[in-house]
């Protein structure tokens, strides 16, 4: 960890956090999920440098280290689009590898659509590539699904603000490492869901915990509940979408993402394929929604794969 080296780079006004490790002549940008910064990639940053690769991580606008935007309610998915190639430009930077998990699929995958001469490939985890339009799941989920409480303005903020910023990333940890997609009863809030005396995930550390706590403690969650929770509907607006790179879709099979309606269908069937193509897709028999937390070591191997027959 000591090896990976931080820096902060100028992009729209805003001073963007880029945790960054290995000299190579090809970069790989990981792009984290909610509840997620930089960190999250440790495992695959040191892995794929190790492997001749140049790894960067970048905190999102409003995460981590970043500078929070001047109106965070305004966020939107397509400004994490144009960070992204601001990032890349002032590294001078012309063509990356993607890996995207959870709600960082979604730039990884739109930037292959915008920019497409920019990537090389796209690995991503817990999500698939989502076709365009806003998401439909709470219509066929109970008013206490986590997502529609969490885009209700005002709720996630009272719910999470009775808890220290650590217990809430806890919190969230247990619920996402689960095979169930957390559903609060009517007089519930989501995280009323998890005990107190619920261990950590064996894989998850106190030390991890901490890391995790002390950077949402400064950034709080106002651009996380924004980016992704409440701007799904701004996603892309891309007409027949295709994304013709090179892909892997890695999923835990204990993933609660199966569980939201017709996922599984999606992706088992191919359908997915529909609009990536050129998509593998693997599946870890004992995997959470954080594989690759979970199992490093699996999933580095599954990366530098990808990374080698495609450079």
């Amino acid at each position: 960890m000591d090896q990976i080296q931080h820096n902060y780079i100028e992009v729209n006004g805003l001073k963007l956090h880029v945790a960054e490790i290995g000299t190579g002549p090809s970069v790989v940008v990981f792009l984290h999920g909610f509840p997620e910064i930089w960190y999250t990639w440790r495992y695959q940053m040191i892995a794929v440098a190790n492997a001749g690769y140049r790894a960067i991580a970048p905190d999102y606008r409003g995460y981590g280290l970043s500078d929070p935007p001047p109106q965070p309610e305004k966020t939107s998915f397509p400004d994490l689009i144009t960070d992204l190639v601001g990032i890349l430009d002032a590294l001078c930077i012309p063509k990356v590898f993607l890996v995207g998990k959870d709600f960082g699929a979604m730039p990884a995958y739109h930037f292959a659509l915008v920019h497409p001469e920019r990537v090389l490939g796209v690995v991503t985890m817990g999500v698939p590539f989502l076709p365009p339009g806003p998401p439909v799941y709470h219509k066929y989920l109970p008013e206490g699904f986590y997502i529609s409480r969490w885009q209700e303005p005002g709720r996630a903020e009272a719910d999470f603000g009775r808890l220290d910023a650590k217990t809430v990333v806890r919190n969230i940890y247990i619920l996402f490492s689960k095979s169930e997609i957390p559903i609060a009863a009517e007089n519930q809030e989501i995280m009323d869901l998890v005990e107190p005396s619920t261990p950590l995930p064996p894989w998850f550390t106190e030390e991890d915990l901490a890391a995790y706590g002390a950077l949402y403690e400064k950034s709080g969650f106002q651009t996380a509940l924004q980016v992704p929770y409440r701007s799904f509907h701004e996603v892309s607006t891309i007409a027949d979408p295709k994304v013709e790179a090179p892909a892997v879709l890695i999923m835990g099979e204990k993933d609660y993402v199966f569980k939201f309606p017709g996922m599984e269908e999606y992706i088992r069937s191919g359908q997915v394929k529909l609009f990536v193509p050129n998509l593998e897709i693997t599946y870890l028999p004992e995997g959470s929604h954080f594989v690759h937390e979970q199992f490093p070591d699996q999933v580095n191997q599954l990366i530098l794969t990808f990374l080698s027959n495609h450079c």
